[in-house]
C-alpha cells in the first residue's frame, strides 16, 4: 500500500506534543504542594527584605527626618555626594576594613583548628568537647558582651589577672584605642560555634584513604594539612571566609554595648554599621543612612563577587584535576 503524506508505512507519523505552559506547570498538584511548603519564605522575603531594601533605596533619594515625615523631599543624589566630602564614612569605613583583615584569618584559623581537635580520635571525650565549643553560640549577644566587659575590666578583670599572675602586665583593653580591636577579636572566637561545626563537617567528608597514600608517600603531618585536608575543606574554607567576611562588615552589637553607641574609645569602636546608625537614630537624618546601607551592600557585594572570581584558582571541586 502506498503511503500517504504524513505517514509513514502506512502509520500515521508521531506529533511531539508542545510543551505545557508555565502557568499549567504551576498549577500542577506537585507544583502547588511545593509553593505551599516555600511559600512562608517567600512572603517572609517580601515582606522583610525585600520591601524594606526597596523602601530604603527611595529614602536615599530624599532628606527624610523620621520626626517630621510629612517634611520630606526630594534631594536627588545629595545623600551619595554628601559621602564623598564626609571624614567620619571615611574613618568608619577604615575601622571596619582593619578589623576585617584582622579577626577574619584569625577567625578562620582558630576555627579550623578547634575543628580539627575535636575531629582526632586521640582527644578523649571529643563529643563533650563538641558541645561545649559550639555552646557559647546560644548566649545572646548582649548577654556575652556584657559578660566580656567584666572578663576585659582593666582593674579586675580575670583576663589581666591572670596575665599579673605569670608577671605580664595587662594593657587597658576596651579604654584603648590600640587594645580595644584585640578586645573584640577575642570576643569574636568566643562564637566560633557554627564556623567551627562546618569545619567538622568538611573534615569528616575528606576520605581517609587520601591521608593513607599521603603516609605511605612520606608525608608528616604538616605535608599531610597542606597537600590533603585543605585542598579538600577548600570549598567549605571558602563558605566560611564569605560569612566571615559579610558579618565584619555588619558588625555592630559589640561595638554599640561597650562604647553606648558613641564609637569610644577616640571613635577607635565606629564602625560602619554603627555610624549608619548613629546617622539613622541618633541623628535622625534616615536618607542619609539608607544611602550609607546601600553603600554597605555595594562594598559587600563587590568582596564577595571578587572571591568568587578568585575561588577558580585555590578551591577544589571534585571532578577537577
Amino acid at each position: 500500500m502506498a503511503s500517504t503524506p504524513g505517514t509513514t508505512s502506512g502509520r500515521v507519523a508521531a506529533v511531539p506534543l508542545a510543551p505545557p505552559g508555565l502557568w499549567t506547570r504551576l498549577r500542577s498538584p506537585e507544583s502547588l504542594t511545593g509553593l505551599a511548603f516555600v511559600a512562608p519564605f517567600l512572603i517572609g522575603f517580601v515582606v522583610f527584605s525585600a520591601l524594606p531594601m526597596l523602601a530604603s533605596l527611595a529614602l536615599s533619594f530624599t532628606d527624610f527626618d523620621p520626626r517630621r515625615p510629612a517634611e520630606i523631599q526630594f534631594i536627588g543624589l545629595d545623600n551619595y555626594a554628601r559621602m564623598l566630602r564626609d571624614p567620619i564614612l571615611l574613618e568608619s569605613l577604615w575601622v571596619t576594613v582593619r578589623f576585617a583583615v584582622m579577626v577574619v584569618p584569625l577567625t578562620l584559623a582558630f576555627a579550623l583548628a578547634v575543628a580539627m581537635l575535636v575531629n582526632s580520635t586521640l582527644l578523649a571525650g571529643r563529643n563533650v568537647f563538641r558541645t561545649l565549643f559550639y555552646m557559647p553560640m546560644q548566649i545572646p549577644i548582649v548577654a556575652s558582651t556584657v559578660v566580656w566587659i567584666g572578663v576585659l575590666n582593666a582593674s579586675n578583670g580575670w583576663l589581666n589577672y591572670g596575665l599579673e599572675a605569670i608577671g605580664i602586665p595587662g594593657p587597658n583593653w576596651l579604654n584603648s584605642a590600640v587594645w580595644v580591636g584585640p578586645a573584640l577579636a577575642l570576643m569574636g572566637l568566643w562564637g566560633i560555634g557554627n564556623m567551627m561545626l562546618i569545619f567538622l563537617a568538611g573534615l569528616q567528608s575528606v576520605p581517609t584513604e587520601l591521608y593513607d597514600a599521603a603516609k605511605v608517600d612520606g608525608a608528616g603531618p604538616w605535608a599531610r594539612f597542606r597537600n590533603v585536608t585543605v585542598p579538600m575543606i577548600s570549598p567549605v574554607l571558602f563558605y566560611n571566609l564569605i560569612i566571615a567576611l559579610i558579618a565584619t562588615f555588619q558588625y555592630f552589637t559589640q561595638a554599640y554595648v561597650i562604647s553606648n553607641g558613641r564609637g569610644d574609645p577616640d571613635r577607635a569602636t565606629l564602625f560602619f554599621n554603627l555610624n549608619l546608625y548613629r546617622e539613622a537614630f541618633t541623628f535622625f537624618d534616615m536618607g542619609y543612612a539608607s544611602a550609607l546601607a546601600w553603600l554597605l551592600f555595594v562594598i559587600v557585594l563587590g568582596l564577595t563577587i571578587l572571591l568568587f572570581r578568585s575561588a577558580g584558582s585555590w578551591v577544589y571541586e571534585g571532578g577537577e584535576r
